[in-house]
C-alpha cells in the first residue's frame, strides 16, 4: 500500500510539472503574440493590434490558471501528504481551484466583451455566457462554503491541523 501511495505522489508531481510546462508554453505564446502585435505591419487579413493584445491577455490568464493549478496539486497532494477526507480540506482544495477558475472565466468574459466591441459583435453572446458561468460558479461556491461551515464545527481539530501544515509549508 505504501508503494502505491508513493506512485500516486509521483503521479501528482508529474502532473504539477506538466501544468508548469503548459504555463511556460502559454507565456511564450503570449509573448510571441504580443511581439507580433507591436511590430507587425497592419495588413487587410491580419487582426488589429488591439485584438492581438487581447489574445495575449487571454493566453496569460490561462497560463496563470495553469501555474495555480500545478501549485495547488503540488501543495495539497504532495507536500501535505494528506487525503481529502475532512470538510476543512475539501473546502480549502475546492476554494483554491475555484478561485482560479472564476477569475480566469471573468477575465475571459472581459476579453470576449472587448473583442465584440472592436469588430467581432458575434462574440458578445459568448461573453455573456462566460460571464453567467463565472457568476454561477461564484454563487455555487458561496453556497458550498456556507453549508460547509456546520460540518467544520464537528471537526475543529481539522482546521488546527490544516493551519499547522500551512506554517510548515511556508517555512
Amino acid at each position: 500500500m505504501k508503494l502505491l501511495q508513493k506512485l500516486f505522489g509521483a503521479g501528482y508531481i508529474v502532473i504539477a510539472v506538466i501544468f508548469l510546462l503548459c504555463g511556460v508554453a502559454l507565456m511564450g505564446m503570449a509573448g510571441w503574440e504580443l511581439w507580433h502585435a507591436l511590430t507587425a505591419v497592419i495588413e487587410a487579413e491580419t487582426p488589429p493590434r488591439f485584438v492581438r493584445v487581447l489574445e495575449c491577455v487571454g493566453l496569460l490568464t490561462i497560463a496563470v490558471a495553469s501555474f495555480e493549478l500545478g501549485q495547488t496539486v503540488l501543495e495539497e497532494e504532495v507536500q501535505r501528504e494528506a487525503s481529502i477526507s475532512t470538510p476543512t480540506r475539501v473546502r480549502r482544495f475546492l476554494s483554491r481551484f475555484l478561485v482560479v477558475v472564476v477569475v480566469s472565466l471573468s477575465i475571459e468574459c472581459l476579453v470576449s466583451a472587448f473583442q465584440s466591441l472592436h469588430g467581432h459583435p458575434e462574440l458578445l453572446p459568448h461573453a455573456g455566457v462566460i460571464g453567467l458561468c463565472a457568476a454561477g460558479l461564484l454563487v455555487a461556491w458561496a453556497i458550498f462554503i456556507r453549508l460547509n461551515i456546520g460540518a467544520e464545527h464537528l471537526e475543529p481539530q481539522a482546521m488546527q491541523e490544516a493551519q499547522a501544515e500551512d506554517k510548515q509549508i511556508d517555512t
